[in-house]
């Protein structure tokens, strides 16, 4: 059996062709480049093709895949991929490590969207990252005037209209400027990149808007108390295709609200979360669960219950609310069934 395993990179990826008859090796250096990929398989002529996921590997799945290849896609962060106690790691020994472990059955492949999947997937996480660039520029203009003595009003308040109107005195042309009010023409070019920034997102939010209302797994989570098209919009795209996990303890495993585990002997230890799922998932659960407990009663009662009354103890009450608020929600959309508290135990057992 031949297995063409290849450690994908942004330029230049390796791959390693191993031959399971006579253990024999073949490494070749290519460029990241979709010609490249495409004389590569038709020289080799793998059996299975085997890479790590990552930025690039949608759209080498998707070319595998058109030609006619069995492709398996690995998942880095699994214990056997990982590297300890050695003394050179290099592109091709990833891909030969890649290789073996394939032909030893200990690679499991992860779940690959469709394109259309993928790319709905990105918009939503490219809003966040303009909703990040926004915050990042709010925050440096309020340090531009904190430095001149100067106050902001606070919080959402410095943006509202009042607020913008008071910056926009401030403000002045950086051709325009002397020696002493440079920071003026500062504020004058980071005030004109918010703008932009904020338009950009009316307009991905306009979109967006227009794409959750055609699908229809964003309408049927949007039926839970405190969740919004923004956050169903998240859940959706990341969990993609809900039979895909075969119980609750999978779903919670993906998006890292697990506890790491140590046991040994008669002791059994359970740590932090595990975070090694999707942050934008994670972050956006955390969130929605904070804002459930004004809105959902079944969050309050599971967030009193365990949390009983202390303080301490209100962060891993929150987790354990957006981890059983994921596993509802996942839930719902293997059975295409709107939000019901009373009925949410009988459709997890269902999907077990």
């Amino acid at each position: 059996m031949k297995i063409l395993a290849i450690d994908l990179g942004k330029f230049k990826s390796v791959s390693c062709l191993f031959n399971t008859d006579n253990n024999q090796t073949d490494f070749q250096t290519i460029p990241t480049l979709r010609w490249a990929f495409e004389q590569l398989l038709n020289e080799t002529q793998p059996q299975q093709v085997v890479f790590e996921t990552g930025t690039v590997s949608g759209w080498i799945y998707d070319l595998c895949i058109n030609l006619g290849y069995a492709v398996l896609v690995a998942n880095p962060s699994e214990d056997a991929w990982k590297w300890q106690n050695v003394k050179r790691k290099t592109d091709k020994d990833d891909a030969l490590k890649l290789a073996k472990l394939t032909a030893l059955d200990q690679i499991k492949s992860v779940h690959m969207p469709t394109p259309e999947s993928r790319q709905y997937k990105r918009l939503v996480k490219f809003r966040k990252d303009i909703v990040r660039r926004i915050n990042q520029f709010q925050s440096g203009i309020r340090s531009l005037l904190c430095a001149q003595g100067l106050n902001m009003l606070t919080r959402g308040k410095a943006w509202t209209i009042e607020g913008l109107a008071t910056l926009e005195k401030h403000r002045k042309p950086l051709s325009e400027c002397s020696m002493e009010e440079l920071w003026r023409g500062e504020l004058d070019i980071d005030l004109t990149l918010l703008d932009t920034l904020s338009e950009q997102l009316a307009k991905i939010e306009k979109h967006l808007t227009q794409l959750a209302k055609q699908e229809e797994r964003v309408q049927l989570l949007m039926t839970v108390p405190g969740v919004g098209r923004r956050t169903a919009e998240v859940i959706v795209t990341s969990l993609d295709d809900p039979h895909r996990f075969q119980n609750a303890r999978q779903v919670s495993s993906y998006a890292g609200l697990v506890p790491n585990q140590r046991q040994t002997g008669q002791t059994n230890r359970l740590g932090r979360i595990s975070k090694r799922g999707s942050n934008l998932l994670r972050s956006a659960l955390v969130e929605v669960a904070w804002i459930s407990l004004r809105y959902n009663p079944w969050a309050v009662e599971i967030f009193n219950r365990i949390s009983g009354g202390q303080k301490t103890r209100r962060k891993t009450a929150i987790v354990a609310v957006a981890r059983k608020l994921l596993v509802r929600c996942w839930a719902m959309l293997r059975h295409n069934q709107p939000w019901n508290p009373a009925l949410m135990p009988q459709l997890i057992v269902k999907a077990v």
